[in-house]
């Protein structure tokens, strides 16, 4: 549940769009940690730092953490043990 500290992950639609190149908040992906699976709208961000950290709603531990740069996105996957796109219709 999002709140004053942090945001779902819908908030990175943009950011995941630039770096993938299609629509990733559909997309699943599976916490090296817990095991469990969300799609990214589901993730817990938290934009106070200079990256956007994104948090596995099960167990909390960090998945990824996004930077805007003006070369373009980077992102660091650090627990975030699989991710796969919607299948397009």
């Amino acid at each position: 549940m999002p709140s004053d500290n942090h945001v779902d992950g819908n908030a990175m639609g943009g950011l995941l769009m630039d770096a993938f190149g299609r629509e990733m908040t559909d997309a699943r992906g599976c916490c090296a940690s817990c095991g469990s699976e969300h799609v990214m709208a589901e993730l817990i961000v938290y934009r106070s730092g200079p990256g956007d950290v994104l948090r596995c709603p099960s167990c909390s531990t960090v998945l990824m953490v996004a930077t805007p740069l003006p070369s373009g996105p980077r992102i660091y996957f650090s627990r975030l043990l699989w991710l796969a796109p919607k299948e397009r219709a």
